[in-house]
């Protein structure tokens, strides 16, 4: 029984007790943070809208990649959680700031890409993204539409995300029109079944 306190009490005293200090705990993950937003501002929206595996690849290679710059040589429960909280308090922040300073939020992110225009790639919008035709194809094909001739506009977020306008309503806005019509339909033709009320 003494054997399993002093083992149970070495572990619990190795899982928490931190290697590192807790300022160091807290200031590299601020590093790593700016450093990674910097860098994601600089190779473009690109990597956040994850177009292909390779992209996919960079961001979870990225991830393993500053682990051990944001935990050092400290894998106590402890350090993880102060690097987490730090992380998470300083992303608050961050956002909370750049809600109020609008102007600056859009210097840090970016401006939004045309990517199509009347049917039309825009061929200098694709090339800024490093986007190729085949790819936005793709994007078209995921948002219903079956060629570049049906959309009437297509901007890539400084987000990641794309805004898709089409020509012609999408699929699902004309199947809800045909089902209104149909409807309107059934409406007209019961009351011409029903007799009139005296």
């Amino acid at each position: 029984m003494a054997v399993f306190q002093v083992e149970f009490g070495a572990l619990w005293h190795d899982m928490f007790r931190l290697a590192l200090p807790v300022a160091e705990k807290m200031l590299r993950p601020v590093i790593v943070y700016f450093f990674l937003v910097v860098l994601l501002r600089v190779f473009g929206k690109r990597e956040l809208a994850q177009l292909n595996p390779f992209d996919l690849v960079v961001l979870l290679s990225l991830s393993n990649t500053v682990q051990n710059a944001i935990i050092g040589e400290d894998n106590s429960v402890t350090g993880g959680m102060i690097g987490a909280a730090t992380l998470l308090t300083l992303n608050y922040l961050v956002v909370r700031f750049l809600f109020k300073h609008r102007r600056l939020d859009q210097v840090l992110e970016g401006t939004p890409t045309v990517l199509i225009e009347n049917g039309k790639a825009n061929r200098k919008g694709l090339a800024k993204e490093l986007l190729t035709q085949s790819e936005l194809m793709t994007v078209m094909h995921r948002q219903g539409f079956a060629s570049l001739e049906e959309v009437e506009l297509c901007i890539l977020e400084p987000g990641g995300t794309f805004f898709v306008k089409g020509k012609e309503p999408g699929m699902p806005v004309r199947q809800h029109l045909e089902l209104l019509a149909r409807i309107d339909q059934l409406s007209k033709q019961v009351e011409r079944l029903s007799p009139p009320c005296s």
